[in-house]
């Protein structure tokens, strides 16, 4: 198993030596059987006739060696052009890469020649580092016995000092992104309102220009939080709403994100079916990926004011529980009406979105593993993004495309607020069979103060592990943190 953390540097001059590998680029096209060869030629390299007429044709990968040392050739064909490229190729690279190598020479592709692509260099260097980190990710923490195997990247390129920062910003991001990753991929019994919360003090506390306030169940009884405390009220783990704040002494925006953070959803009286509920302990990756897009945000001292706000709750089963019939009165004083309760995750986002919505940001934003249906109708390539706002949204999309953490924008009309209407409250929690995330975002709507500045983004499929991408399989994916990194950077 190759170690969680592998030590990246920039340098001019490459390693070889018996134990280390060279890795170099090159694009499907007219002059890549020159550029192979004239790659041969300078390092000597034992290649086959087969093999070269394989790589020429329609193989993606050259392996091959000199005397003293080992060579990667990787090709980037017309069917892979887009901005994940080099983070699949290079995840790939390093998840399969032999234990035995303790070094590698990545030689760093030139931009001039994928222009058509990144627009921006930095952004094609950083997607290639990430992969980096992605390929070498474990979570293996519980595994009595595993394998650390100490590995150094060397990113060779005749532009240290810019690479250098392109690095440095890379490593901060990345930091964000493994946060989440391993917060969501924690199972239940280590991971709760209580102990995310401690978490969240452990990460934030003493950070510049950043304060943290926890909301255990007295404090949410005291402001009438009924939303958390409801479906939180049936687990042996109290709820709690954290909330994180962020000040720049020159911010030109001010933002409001909300992560869900159900640490385990049984579904409650509404039971779910056995067959994959384990992976309920990921109900949490909203507000997992709020964690670390704040962490983020801090480290890289965007000029931003901005509040983060993560309900905590640990939806179960028992006696205190509470009960489709049930009136809930939330934070707002709107009634909602609880026709199952395994729709809770709108339940305790309502509370976190009437509180940080009330103090006027210019830009709110939610996060969460909210509907199956919103998986139903993307699968794990994409997420849901709803709002009214069309700049908003053609934003966000941008950032989704460039970082691959893809946003697909649903309708949010109002003719789909007579599938959440009650006869006894105020709104219902659940609206039906058909169209289930877009009720699901209605619902939202009613508890955010000024919903023109407002998106919702369902990320029920994305999150959880998948085979969409070298980088989402086996493990929970952090999706989120990269995608409202890029977008808040670039927030003016």
């Amino acid at each position: 198993m190759r170690m969680f953390d592998p030590e990246i540097i920039v340098t001019r001059e490459p390693e070889f030596d018996t134990k280390g590998m060279t890795v170099s680029w090159m694009r499907e096209g007219d002059t890549l059987e020159a550029e192979l060869d004239k790659l041969i030629a300078e390092h000597k390299l034992i290649v086959t006739p087969l093999q070269r007429q394989a790589f020429v044709g329609k193989s993606k990968h050259l392996y091959c060696s000199n005397d003293e040392h080992h060579f990667s050739i990787l090709k980037l064909t017309s069917k892979e052009k887009n901005t994940d490229f080099f983070r699949e190729r290079t995840t790939k690279f390093f998840n399969e890469l032999n234990n035995n190598v303790t070094t590698v020479n990545l030689v760093l592709p030139c931009h001039k020649d994928y222009e058509d692509i990144f627009t921006d260099p930095d952004a094609l260097y950083q997607s290639l580092i990430e992969g980096i980190y992605f390929g070498c990710y474990r979570f293996n923490r519980y595994l009595s016995k595993s394998e650390v195997s100490p590995l150094k990247v060397n990113l060779v390129t005749t532009s240290v000092e810019s690479t250098e920062k392109i690095l440095d910003k890379t490593n901060k991001v990345i930091a964000g992104v493994m946060l989440a990753r391993e917060l969501a991929n924690e199972p239940a019994n280590v991971i709760n309102p209580v102990t995310f919360s401690e978490k969240i003090l452990e990460v934030f506390t003493g950070l510049p220009d950043c304060t943290v306030e926890i909301f255990d169940e007295t404090k949410l009884k005291e402001l009438k939080m009924g939303g958390i405390l409801a479906v939180g009220g049936g687990s042996a783990t109290p709820p709690r709403l954290a909330v994180i704040r962020y000040s720049h002494p020159e911010a030109v925006k001010s933002v409001a994100l909300v992560g869900k953070g159900v640490t385990f959803d049984s579904g409650g009286i509404s039971i779910k079916p056995a067959q994959n509920m384990g992976w309920m302990k990921a109900d949490m990756s909203g507000a997992a990926a709020v964690t670390g897009a704040m962490l983020n945000i801090v480290d890289l001292r965007l000029p931003l004011n901005v509040v983060a706000a993560l309900p905590l709750a640990e939806n179960m089963l028992s006696g205190t529980s509470y009960r489709p019939g049930d009136i809930v009165t939330t934070y707002s004083g709107k009634t909602v009406e609880v026709d199952n309760t395994d729709a809770e995750g709108r339940i305790v986002l309502a509370d976190a979105l009437w509180y940080v919505t009330g103090e006027s940001p210019d830009v709110i934003l939610d996060l969460a593993t909210l509907t199956g249906a919103a998986a139903v109708a993307l699968g794990d390539l994409a997420a849901a993004v709803f709002t009214h706002n069309d700049e908003l949204a053609s934003s966000l999309i941008a950032s989704g495309e460039l970082t691959r953490e893809r946003l697909w924008r649903m309708p949010l009309w109002d003719e789909y607020n007579k599938h959440i209407k009650s006869d006894v409250a105020d709104v219902k929690n659940t609206g039906g069979r058909y169209g289930g995330a877009i009720t699901a975002a209605k619902f939202l709507e009613r508890f955010v103060q000024n919903s023109d500045n407002w998106a919702h983004i369902d990320i029920a499929g994305p999150a959880i592990a998948n085979g969409s991408t070298s980088y989402t399989k086996t493990w929970m994916t952090g999706f989120g943190v990269r995608l409202l990194t890029n977008y808040l950077g670039e927030l003016k």
